[in-house]
């Protein structure tokens, strides 16, 4: 396996290798990581996600898989990196997390078969699917503000080639706390069945970025949070949750909601409706009060 990294070398974004804590650039220029700047791994044209893929986020939903995988898009608007901020704008509430595995495309993909989507695929990295619920009501049928808002997307730190996705663990952490923990053997449709079933249709280009699905306990979290998720052989993501400069515009638009849907979701899906107006701190505690 190999791992590639984007990162800012003295103002210039370029593509480096990691050898142990150190990224080296294509001149020779040796950077260590705890210093790079890091960008997203790739350049997408598109960002798309599946809804439900593991088990126990279906279990969590009581509901049950599709007969094939459903999906949405982010815009490439809303990609972000290892180390970035992640926005929560001022006035909304329900900002969840979503620790996934994302799936790069390497070169123009388009009617494949399962079999051959192996050698469509550049590499994989860690994501995380972020959701911002309050905008529930009125876009749960597109996702659009819900998941796909400025910095909602991060992704990286690096690009992983030839990696095996079978058997892998993946962890999301809030502060250090483990919130969610699966295995990707417990996913319903593999990469490359995804990658295969996207193409079918859709022409897959080189960097476009395909988020996998996310294990039960996508939960909210608080401005100063400390959000990675981190996937057995790909590497650790982090970014912190920030408040907005500035609230959603209440001149133009639906507002942010706190319905039993949003609330519901937000909380996993399993939850009755009990008039809960706020997230509570008992139940997801953070180092940092809300504000």
């Amino acid at each position: 396996m190999t791992e590639y990294r984007r990162i800012l070398l003295d103002g210039y974004p370029v593509q480096v290798v990691r050898r142990g804590e150190e990224l080296i650039a294509p001149d020779g220029r040796v950077v260590a990581i705890s210093d790079a700047h890091h960008l997203p791994p790739a350049e997408p044209t598109k960002i798309i996600a599946v809804h439900l893929n593991y088990d126990s986020r279906t279990k969590e939903f009581m509901t049950k898989l599709p007969p094939a995988p459903t999906y949405f898009m982010k815009p490439v608007t809303a990609l972000n990196s290892h180390n970035g901020a992640v926005v929560r704008p001022d006035g909304c509430k329900w900002l969840n997390y979503e620790g996934e595995i994302v799936i790069v495309i390497g070169k123009t993909c388009r009617n494949i078969s399962p079999e051959e989507a192996g050698d469509y695929i550049a590499g994989y990295s860690v994501g995380n699917d972020f959701g911002l619920h309050d905008f529930r009501d009125t876009d749960a049928g597109s996702m659009l503000r819900v998941k796909g808002s400025d910095t909602l997307a991060p992704v990286g730190p690096g690009l992983v080639t030839d990696w095996d996705f079978r058997n892998k663990t993946i962890r999301t952490y809030v502060n250090g706390e483990v919130r969610q923990e699966d295995n990707t053997d417990n996913m319903e449709w593999n990469m490359h069945y995804l990658v295969a079933d996207i193409a079918r249709t859709i022409t897959l280009l080189p960097g476009d970025m395909l988020y996998s699905g996310t294990p039960a306990n996508s939960r909210p979290v608080f401005p100063g949070d400390v959000v990675e998720v981190e996937v057995e052989g790909l590497g650790r993501l982090t970014n912190r949750i920030v408040v907005g400069p500035t609230g959603i515009r209440a001149d133009v638009g639906a507002q942010p909601t706190e319905s039993e849907e949003v609330i519901s979701t937000a909380l996993g899906g399993d939850w009755e409706f009990r008039g809960i107006r706020t997230p509570s701190k008992d139940l997801y505690p953070s180092t940092v009060e809300e504000k």
